[in-house]
This record gives C-alpha cells, sequence and structure tokens, in this order.
C-alpha cells in the first residue's frame, strides 16, 4: 500500500509545474508523455474554456511555476515523483490540486489494459475533457499501448461514431446519445463519472454496446474498480461509517500544498473517500455521496458554490442547491429560491455562467416561500432533493 507523506515530512521541490490551457491535442498528449518519462516538467491540465474567476481562483490556489510557457508568479514547484496535477473542487468547492505520480498512474492503466484486454495497437478515442482524470487516463493508456490517441475537442455523437476508435471512456450522458447507433464498433465503451441507470446499460447492450462500468476519482487515477471488481493490486473496504476506502498502487501523492487535506483524507495506507458503499463477494455497491457534491453528466458541481452565486441575484432573498435525480445526466442542479419576483431560469442561468462553469448553471428553478429547515438551523436537504413540488 502506498504511504502518503504527512505534514514535514514533504520531499524537496525540484520540479516545475507547468499549467497548460490548449484544448486536447498532440501537445497536450507529448506534455503528457514527457512528464510521465521525467524529460518535462510535470503537467496541470486545465480547460481553456475556464471562466475568469474559476481560472483565477485555480492559479491562486495551485500556484504552477508557468502557465502555457510563461513564468507565474509565486509559482511553486513540485516534487521529482510528481508527474501530473489534476484540479478539482473536491466538495469544499475551494480549488485542490490531485498530485499524480508517473507510477501510479501508469499502475492504472496498465491494470486498466489488462481487465479490458486491450492489446498494443488498438486505439482509444478520448472525447472527455484531458483537465478531468477520466480524458487524462485516456491518454495515458494510449502511450502504454504505445498508439497515438483519436482526440475530439468536445463531444460530437456522429464523430464519435465515425472515430474508428476500439475503445472509448463515456460518462452517461454521452452513452445516452449514442444509442441509435451500432455500438459494436467499439470494442469497449468505459463507463463512469456518475451512477449508470439499468435501463441506459440495458438499452447500450441491446444496441451491441460492450459497457464497462466505473468507479474511481482523482485521488486514485480515476476508475479502479470495473463492473463492481477492484482492478489488480486494488483493494477496498466499506468503514465503520459507511464510507468507500480505497488502497493500492493507484493512490494520489497528496493535495498540492495541502498537507491538512491530505491528513484529513488518509487513514495509514488507506484513502477515504465522500462515497458511501457496501461490499458484498468482493462486489462494490456504491451508494451515493456522503457530501453535496452534485454529479451532473459526469461533471462534479459543488452545490455551496453554486448557491453562493445564485445569492448575489438581486431578485433572490434566501437560496439553497441540490441535486435531484435525473436519467439522462445522473443529476441536475436545481436552485431552490425564496424571492418575491423570482427571474426566469434562462435569466438566472445566464448570470450563474457568468462566474461559473455552464454545467454548474441551476437546469430548475424552484421558488418557495421559505426554505424548510433541520433543527439545528441548517437547511433540510433530503426534503429539498426529494419532497417538494413545485410552487406555483
Amino acid at each position: 500500500m502506498m504511504t502518503i507523506p504527512m505534514h514535514g515530512e514533504w520531499p524537496s521541490v525540484d520540479r516545475e509545474l507547468h499549467a497548460i490551457m490548449s484544448p486536447a491535442g498532440p501537445e497536450l498528449f507529448r506534455a503528457v508523455g514527457a512528464a510521465l518519462d521525467g524529460r518535462g516538467p510535470a503537467v496541470l491540465p486545465l480547460s481553456p474554456d475556464l471562466p475568469a474567476p474559476a481560472l483565477r481562483a485555480t492559479l491562486e490556489a495551485l500556484r504552477p511555476t508557468h502557465v502555457d510557457g510563461v513564468r507565474y508568479p509565486g509559482g511553486v514547484g513540485v516534487s521529482a515523483d510528481v508527474a501530473l496535477v489534476i484540479a478539482t473542487s473536491g466538495s469544499t468547492g475551494v480549488p485542490k490540486g490531485v498530485q499524480l505520480s508517473a507510477d501510479a498512474l501508469r499502475a492504472s492503466a496498465a491494470a486498466s489494459l489488462r481487465r479490458l484486454d486491450a492489446r498494443p495497437g488498438e486505439r482509444w478515442l478520448c472525447c472527455l475533457p484531458p483537465s478531468h482524470v477520466s480524458g487524462l487516463q485516456v491518454l495515458v493508456r494510449s502511450l502504454l499501448g504505445e498508439t497515438e490517441p483519436i482526440v475530439h475537442d468536445g463531444f460530437s455523437p456522429e464523430a464519435v461514431l465515425a472515430a474508428d476508435a476500439d475503445h472509448v471512456s463515456l460518462v452517461p450522458t454521452q452513452l445516452r446519445r449514442l444509442l441509435h447507433a451500432d455500438l459494436s464498433v467499439f470494442k469497449t465503451i468505459l463507463l463512469g463519472g456518475a451512477a449508470a441507470p439499468a435501463e441506459l446499460l440495458a438499452a447500450a447492450e441491446a444496441a451491441g454496446g460492450r459497457v464497462v462500468t466505473t468507479y474511481g476519482m482523482s485521488e486514485t487515477c480515476g476508475g479502479c474498480v470495473y463492473d463492481g471488481v477492484p482492478l489488480d493490486g486494488v483493494d477496498l473496504e466499506v468503514g465503520a461509517d459507511g464510507r468507500i476506502r480505497i488502497s493500492g498502487p493507484v493512490l494520489f501523492h497528496g493535495y498540492r500544498l495541502r498537507p491538512d487535506l491530505t491528513r484529513a483524507a488518509r487513514d495509514g495506507g488507506w484513502f477515504v473517500t465522500s462515497d458511501l458503499g457496501t461490499l458484498a463477494d468482493g462486489r462494490l455497491r456504491v451508494l451515493g455521496r456522503a457530501d453535496d457534491v452534485i454529479n451532473t453528466g459526469g461533471e462534479k458541481v459543488v452545490a455551496a458554490t453554486v448557491a453562493a452565486v445564485v445569492a448575489e441575484h438581486p431578485a433572490i432573498t434566501d437560496v439553497a442547491v441540490v441535486g435531484r435525480p435525473d436519467p439522462e445526466w445522473g443529476e441536475r442542479v436545481v436552485a431552490v429560491v425564496v424571492s418575491s419576483a423570482p427571474p426566469p431560469l434562462a435569466e438566472l442561468r445566464a448570470f450563474a455562467k457568468e462566474r461559473l462553469p455552464a454545467y454548474a448553471a441551476p437546469a430548475e428553478l424552484i421558488v418557495l416561500s421559505e426554505i424548510p429547515l433541520l433543527p439545528n438551523g441548517k437547511p433540510d436537504l433530503a426534503a429539498l432533493r426529494y419532497g417538494l413540488q413545485r410552487e406555483p
């Protein structure tokens, strides 16, 4: 099991960290390859579509030494064994940097290729953002498979089906948009990022698809449990609090510049996730999240962050944001507001998208006379998620 360094035990900083904001493509693929084999600096891939406030917050929190080749003031390097850093909001809304070593990334990719029986020379299609670990791992699997990935800047069902790829990694929303076609064109469809409804899996199978569901996160180099069974070398357990715990060579090196968060996320050699689950006969069943992160279309949205933005609208008196089950997106972002003159949903979405990524903007607006509260004074999130009807 990997040992994550504690505070005061961090190796010396002796490697540059380059934030790269270019779209997915050959430049990033080469940079990732150089980071893994030590020829180049460590890489922090960032979406070129990040709104200015989100980009500023990410750079201030993660402090790369360079941004698109230009030295960043106050930047700090990484230790020699950190190859890649993935920016994630996690459960706090504050950007965190998940540090991944070359060894962990290779261990994850190699175990994935073995489990899928993916052969050298078989091509992977990358149509997920490489700023997310799911897209990034497509590049790493391609490196190990000694082939160039097919990279799409964004998702187009027509382009995906015409890509002539052997393997593809998707989120459920994307898979749903491919159900009209013959999915046997792919040897494997890796499906992660959100829980997959049984009816979606059945429809994909009927369309000829070999779908392998995955569970994992940035801290585990992406999916480390396939169809409920951990990859080789990965160990699972469920703690007394019901949280899923993971150990093995795929674990992250710690949160960048936050040894306090690293300590809180580990228990000895175990990474303690924010997900609840059960284990039966060696197979994992994920029940849901233990925090307020909304998983919509494979994107993680922090409810508190969205609520803070919505609360800035001059017509909103009070607000709570929750995720409600959605057959296409897994969960949809729902803003429950108190307002004497509520704005139309389109106006609220446009207001939110000035400050947040588009996927984080509320997809539904519910207006109430007051936000229901628990005895401790906090919003009754369970009632908001499942028990309320839209008011006239």
